[in-house]
């Protein structure tokens, strides 16, 4: 049998092919690095740091978004030993559909019967139809654009979000743009919105979500998706949604999970400004006219206009309120005494359910339709977590990475209750005589 010469490397066949999976540069740094070592395990080393760089550097030009700044995969990429997981994960990234359609006016028109077939919804400021685009079931979302903007940056912006990818988020198929008019198309996903999952005006006594555990699962969907929209999308870009309201968000049928709208809007019909407003700008100004929905809106975005994360945690929390008390956002009640209309706000009223120390304004204030059937600590602590969500001081909410990492842990809190909670499945009754 041969014996090796000194500082010879014997690579394995799988690994040789991992090292030379990149490019012609990647056999002769092993080269080098088998001439020039006197150590095997530092030749090894250096062959795959070296080998790791020339793949990376070679797959830039083609696929830039999946660099190291981008996606926060520089340190696999850099390591000996997550190259192949590195090498997984961008195969996989490439084969997921991201590239949206253009569609031609004319499309939109024929696929809605002209704008009059199966209309969803219509309210001021946006209307919906449900239809088949290119073979695809799509809901068509129309808005007025709040720039002037060009066809080539509405396919920059479009490239950029439809790259994101989240269980959380309805998916962009495309867009049209007709006169100031926007057409956005995302997919059709089954099941009914938020607020008629909560009040149904056929049956206000009724509602799907009549379990605690899944109302938390809404809430941990809900924030997951805003914390990938601001923290997660890995596309060097800051996003926000500034549509969070129980109307945006789909509960799916049948596994009641959640699913954000309208991801992207924001930007595409330029509700975000391209440079921040200066304390000179005046709401009233043709730029800076805004339109938002009564109870979701920040108290700094009534005066700015502009949209940020912190507005986005505000109205995440104001829909925390909704989701766990079942009430409406504002309501009048009749004054007895005077006989005029008090004017009953659901934050107000959370917070007064947190004042004291007994539990009892709090299980008043939870949905009744719960028949008191959770855990009164995780309520009192999810109650909080909204309350802290809507602070007037946009510096006191927390980031939505805090928000996910409580309601996860909330979430196993409840779990674990309702699992002690759970009825027993192996005891059997007999009713025959003995």
């Amino acid at each position: 049998m041969s014996r090796r010469k000194r500082g010879e490397l014997k690579v394995k066949p799988h690994l040789l092919n991992l090292f030379m999976c990149g490019s012609k540069s990647s056999v002769e740094v092993n080269q080098s690095a088998t001439n020039n070592s006197s150590s095997a395990s530092a030749s090894a080393s250096a062959s795959a740091s070296a080998a790791s760089s020339g793949y990376a550097k070679q797959n830039s030009a083609s696929t830039s978004y999946i660099n190291s700044s981008s996606y926060g995969y520089g340190d696999l990429l850099h390591s000996r030993s997550s190259i192949s997981s590195a090498t997984s994960l961008s195969n996989i990234r490439q084969t997921l559909p991201h590239t949206p359609h253009l569609y031609d006016f004319s499309e939109i028109s024929a696929a809605t019967a002209g704008l009059q077939a199966n209309p969803v919804s219509a309210s001021s400021t946006s209307s919906s139809w449900r239809c088949t685009l290119r073979d695809q079931d799509v809901i068509v979302i129309r808005r007025k654009l709040r720039r002037p903007t060009t066809l080539p940056d509405l396919q920059r912006k479009l490239a950029l979000i439809s790259r994101s990818h989240h269980s959380s988020l309805c998916k962009l198929q495309g867009l049209s743009l007709s006169g100031n008019y926007l057409y956005l198309a995302y997919e059709y996903v089954v099941g009914v919105n938020l607020l008629l999952s909560l009040r149904s005006p056929r049956n206000p006594n009724f509602t799907i979500l009549s379990k605690w555990l899944s109302r938390v699962q809404i809430a941990a969907d809900v924030a997951h998706g805003l914390d990938y929209i601001h923290n997660s999308t890995g596309l060097g870009s800051d996003f926000v949604h500034n549509h969070i309201k129980c109307t945006s968000i789909i509960v799916t049928e049948p596994d009641l999970n959640a699913k954000i709208c309208h991801f992207g809007t924001a930007e595409l019909c330029g509700e975000v400004p391209d440079k921040a407003p200066s304390r000179f700008d005046r709401v009233g100004s043709g730029q800076l006219k805004f339109q938002g929905t009564r109870g979701y809106m920040a108290p700094e975005f009534q005066l700015s206009g502009t949209p940020t994360k912190q507005t986005d945690v505000y109205a995440f929390g104001v829909v925390l309120l909704e989701l766990f008390s079942g009430g409406e956002l504002l309501k009048y009640s009749v004054d007895e005494e005077t006989g005029g209309f008090t004017r009953v706000s659901l934050i107000e009223t959370a917070r007064e359910a947190l004042i004291g120390n007994s539990n009892s304004k709090l299980r008043h204030w939870v949905d009744k339709r719960l028949k008191d059937s959770y855990p009164v600590e995780v309520a009192e602590k999810m109650v909080k977590l909204a309350v802290d969500c809507v602070d007037e001081d946009p510096k006191k909410r927390p980031d939505m990475g805090l928000i996910v990492g409580s309601i996860s842990k909330m979430y196993l809190e409840s779990k674990s209750w309702a699992d002690r909670m759970a009825t027993p499945e192996d005891i059997s009754v007999s009713l025959a005589p003995r």
